[in-house]
């Protein structure tokens, strides 16, 4: 009896034992609730049969005691008769007080579920409602957009030669951007500097005057081979027979707003993700794909000036997001202490190497050397958050590019990545925001401005403008293009105020030149998640790579064979697996340094071919490339590698 009283309280009343640290549990759907009803009238069907044996019994029991008392029987048993007789009226006494306060906390029970049952509908009504108001707008505006691009008489969007460019100041280097910030509405009058091409023949005099700058293009520039055809580098002759295809993707249809719509506001690295929206490579190796443009940087070397080397590290800092105008699919996150290994010398002329040195929030170091004369490398930690309508991507962190032979160091910072149409309509993906590029040996700077796409604005989609600067201020270069196609540089041979009463700049330039083209994709890229030539190689099998090598994680290999439902089965498991990790590392930093320091040093974890210094040009600390991963590999010693797959 009290085992089902117990039972009957557990169905009706709150549970207050969950974690706090635990994600509140969405409301239950009718089937549950159906449940719950259905498991309480048993429980009270059960109640009520219990009150009848009771009753029976106590009855019978009644009877026996009162044929007992009638009997001729000698006293000394008449009195021990007696004291039964009592016990039986006491216990029967008692059973109809517990029955009468069974029947009490039913009916409060009963009261109070009906009450919850209300209270559960109304809730349930208002998150149905809200959910179909939040889909009804997403396709009005979707609807409004649609009408918009076919309005006829829509001005159409032309390539020109010449264009209006513009850079703001950029924002804070750790600053993110307010929840409510919109990247398609931009302001048609941003524009701050205006170009107008002139000839490379004519004979300009410089003009006196205040504010007004002239260059002579013809004694001034000796390297223009250098800029000529930067992008028409041939691809890399590989001696290694790489691959060229991966199996089709499948054909799973997901709702990706039936996932989402719980988690509004969250961490996008903390939603556990089925595969299905991911694409077969791990975030490491999607940070290696910044390389495939790697000739831009290995012609910057020969530069004898700083600003035109700077227009080739601006185009390489802006062929780095090529590879995401059609890639809207997640990558993995990777484990903590996965690696990714690039070896390609012979082809490429560099080796490059990503850990994953933080899980939250998630950060990877990269290192990047290349036998040409320079070096890469950064530490980037993605903060993502998911706005109900899009998903802004913000990676922070500086990257360096220092060339060996003439010293010169560049810092600059990754810009905003946004994908759009999150609840309704086609997903597309978007860049925003400025990047300022800074050698720190000459002090030259590039201003770039990746203009967010607006339907209502005349200005060509995906562009980016920008400037680029001596340590004087004076402009040197204008560069102009988009982030997914090419990127074009002009020589500024004269500036001056605008006539027009704005506070803009306008600089006669010469011809434009190409610095960067996209190379085109493979054959059937739509079926192949859209990888370029060196996305697709990324994850094929090599040989004498570390275990913990992204090309080895389970998951991502099933996921790329087709076998989804596997990969989902081992994505859970590995992740299980990185949590117990995580839980002994902390139980035995705590035994060692208490729990909040413990919290503090990052759960005890170290990285393994990486280590945390302090930047001297940015004051931050970032994790720098300590060596050793090479040698290993050479000497096929893996023994440090902790088993993470």
């Amino acid at each position: 009896m009290r085992q089902m009283i117990q039972s009957l309280s557990d169905c009706c009343l709150p549970d207050d034992s969950g974690d706090d640290d635990e994600e509140p549990a969405a409301p239950a759907d009718n089937s549950e609730l159906h449940h719950t009803l259905k498991t309480l009238s048993l429980k009270l069907n059960d109640l009520s049969t219990c009150n009848d044996l009771i009753a029976k019994h106590g009855a019978a029991l009644q009877r026996s005691l009162n044929e007992l008392d009638s009997l001729k029987i000698p006293s000394e048993c008449g009195e021990k008769l007696k004291v039964v007789n009592e016990r039986a009226t006491l216990f029967r006494i008692t059973s109809n007080a517990m029955i009468n306060a069974c029947r009490d906390f039913l009916e409060l029970a009963e009261t109070h579920s009906r009450k919850w049952q209300r209270a559960l509908n109304y809730e349930q009504e208002q998150r149905v409602h809200l959910e179909e108001t939040i889909e009804q707008l997403a396709k009005q505006h979707n609807s409004l957009e649609r009408a918009f691009c076919n309005t006829p008489g829509r001005p159409a969007s032309s390539s020109k030669s010449f264009s209006e460019g513009s850079f703001l100041t950029s924002k804070g280097e750790n600053s993110e951007e307010d929840e409510d910030t919109e990247y398609f509405d931009a302001m048609e009058d941003s524009t701050s500097f205006i170009t107008v091409i002139t000839e490379a023949t004519e004979d300009r005099k410089p003009e006196s005057g205040p504010g007004t700058t002239t260059v002579d293009w013809t004694s001034a520039d000796n390297v223009r081979e250098v800029l000529d055809g930067a992008s028409l580098m041939p691809k890399d002759s590989c001696k290694v027979k790489r691959r060229v295809r991966i199996p089709d993707k499948p054909n799973y249809s997901l709702n990706l707003w039936s996932i989402m719509k719980n988690c509004i506001g969250r961490e996008l690295s903390r939603i556990p993700m089925p595969v299905n929206f991911n694409e077969p490579l791990s975030m490491l190796q999607r940070l290696t794909e910044d390389l495939e443009y790697h000739h831009l940087l290995d012609k910057a070397v020969n530069c004898t000036s700083s600003v035109e080397q700077m227009c080739l590290v601006a185009a390489f800092s802006v062929s780095s997001y090529s590879t995401t105008v059609h890639r809207i699919a997640k990558p993995f996150n990777p484990m903590l202490g996965e690696t990714f290994e690039l070896d390609r010398m012979e082809d490429m002329g560099l080796r490059s190497l990503c850990e994953q040195v933080s899980h939250h929030p998630p950060s990877a170091a990269h290192h990047v050397f290349s036998k040409h004369g320079w070096s890469l490398w950064q530490e980037i930690t993605i903060a993502s958050k998911f706005r109900g309508k899009y998903i802004s991507i913000m990676p922070l962190g500086a990257i360096h590019l220092e060339f060996q032979a003439s010293g010169n160091h560049y810092v600059w910072r990754k810009s905003t990545s946004t994908v759009h149409n999150i609840i309704v309509g086609k997903l597309w993906i978007d860049q925003s925001g400025d990047i300022e590029i800074v050698n720190h040996k000459t002090k030259d700077r590039c201003q770039l401005k990746f203009v967010p796409y607006s339907y209502f604005s005349k200005e060509a989609a995906r562009k980016v403008t920008g400037v680029v600067s001596d340590s004087q201020g004076k402009a040197h270069y204008v560069l102009s293009g988009s982030w997914d196609e090419q990127m074009e540089c002009s020589k500024i041979v004269h500036s001056s105020p605008s006539s027009d009463g704005k506070q803009k700049t306008v600089y006669q330039t010469l011809p434009a030149k190409v610095l960067w083209r996209k190379y085109p994709l493979p054959e059937n890229a739509e079926n192949m998640y859209y990888f370029s030539e060196l996305a697709l190689t990324l994850n094929e099998q090599e040989e004498g790579v570390a275990p913990t090598d992204s090309r080895l994680r389970p998951d991502q290999r099933l996921m790329e064979r087709g076998r989804w439902d596997e990969a989902n089965t081992e994505k859970q498991r590995l992740e299980e697996k990185q949590r117990l990790s995580r839980r002994r590392r902390l139980e035995s930093c705590t035994a060692g340094c208490g729990g909040e320091e413990a919290e503090k040093e990052s759960d005890g974890y170290a990285p393994l071919w990486f280590e945390k210094r302090l930047d001297p040009l940015t004051g931050e600390m970032a994790c720098i490339y300590k060596g050793g991963y090479w040698e290993a590999k050479e000497k096929k010693d893996w023994h440090m590698c902790p088993n993470i797959f």
